[in-house]
């Protein structure tokens, strides 16, 4: 397994990590992501930690704390081994304090998910979503004191626009708070939109992506052809809505394209579209999911070999799409470009991902 650097920070991270939103099965949406139990979620450790997969992400939202319960039980006598990452924000119930991250909030939250993950401390912990109603200083003020009382080792974010993590950045340099290290994004094949602003934003910053849904929100499984009905037992039955929408002959395009390299190499599609994502600039860590053994033993064929350059150029313009504005002017215009050249621009095809 290679090891990366989150983002500037002193976090070494597996290339590729465990998502474990299919422990527990608890509600509508992660009922039908997956219901791995304790006995279960301890085989798929072992598998991770033999590959030296040993970062473990989750969320207080995820099955209603039952992905926490799970995980911890599954890493229990190991703590040492693994880094566990988590998350806080989106709402947990319907009363008023039970959404956001304010202090009072921040706290409870850290604390239930201590208990629930039976740990000291948590190594990443990332706010799920933007709070727009309690002020920046307010939240990145608790997380240092947090960070202070060990309660938390790194910080992070997850699913921010490009001004939410620059005003926060911005802040904790003003007030010599702890930066956030990294950014968990959606970013995949037929989900591109991360290049646009974050990835410029995350090398000039230092913040390293930590990919969820690589396989866009399970488009990419290798089950889903043209002219095909949905494979029975595909998630996207019952959670379509709640997940990134992709335009059908999009999805349909680059589908073909990870055809003819899967032909050419040898691999599945899962991993040459997880292999694809590992060769991009700012990404620290690319998470991967399973339901079962089998599933993750093939995941983590995505690492220990490479795409060639034509492959991956391939790949990309399958998958490419306009820019929005402000954007396009420097993808067409060479006075633009040479302006504010994007990083994958800078970088080259199939560059190393940024190491800090």
């Amino acid at each position: 397994m290679e090891y990366r650097r989150l983002g500037a920070s002193g976090l070494m991270v597996p290339a590729l990590s465990f998502g474990a939103g299919t422990f527990g099965g608890r509600g509508e949406l992660f009922g039908a992501w997956g219901d791995t139990d304790e006995a279960q979620a301890r085989k798929l450790v072992d598998i991770c930690l033999e590959a030296g997969v040993n970062m473990f992400d989750t969320a207080d939202v995820y099955s209603a704390g039952a992905s926490e319960e799970v995980l911890g039980a599954a890493l229990k006598g190991r703590r040492d081994q693994v880094i566990i990452s988590t998350k806080a924000g989106l709402p947990t119930g319907d009363g008023p304090a039970d959404a956001g991250t304010s202090r009072a909030r921040l706290i409870k939250a850290v604390d239930e998910a201590l208990r629930r993950l039976d740990t000291d401390y948590i190594d990443l912990f990332q706010l799920h979503a933007y709070d727009a109603r309690t002020p920046v200083h307010e939240v990145l003020s608790t997380l240092d004191d947090l960070v202070r009382a060990g309660k938390l080792r790194y910080t992070g974010v997850s699913n921010f626009s490009g001004w939410q993590l620059m005003k926060s950045l911005a802040d904790a340099d003003r007030h010599g708070y702890q930066r956030y290290a990294a950014h968990q994004v959606y970013y995949s094949l037929v989900g591109r939109d991360y290049e646009w602003e974050l990835m410029p934003l995350g090398v000039e910053e230092g913040v390293g992506a930590v990919v969820w849904s690589p396989l866009g929100w399970g488009r990419l499984t290798g089950r889903i052809r043209r002219g095909q009905p949905l494979p029975a037992g595909s998630r996207l039955h019952a959670t379509a809505d709640y997940g990134p929408p992709v335009e059908d002959e999009q999805l349909y395009r680059v589908v073909d394209a990870l055809d003819a390299v899967a032909e050419e190499t040898g691999r599945t599609v899962p991993q040459i579209a997880i292999n694809w994502l590992l060769r991009r600039p700012t990404v620290s860590s690319v998470l991967i999911g399973a339901r079962n053994e089998e599933q993750l033993r093939q995941n983590l064929g995505a690492v220990g070999w490479s795409l060639t350059e034509d492959q991956v150029a391939r790949l990309d313009a399958a998958s490419a799409r306009p820019a929005p504005y402000p954007y396009f002017p420097y993808e067409r215009q060479e006075g633009f470009a040479r302006l504010n050249p994007h990083p994958l621009a800078k970088a080259g095809a199939g560059a190393a991902p940024f190491q800090g």
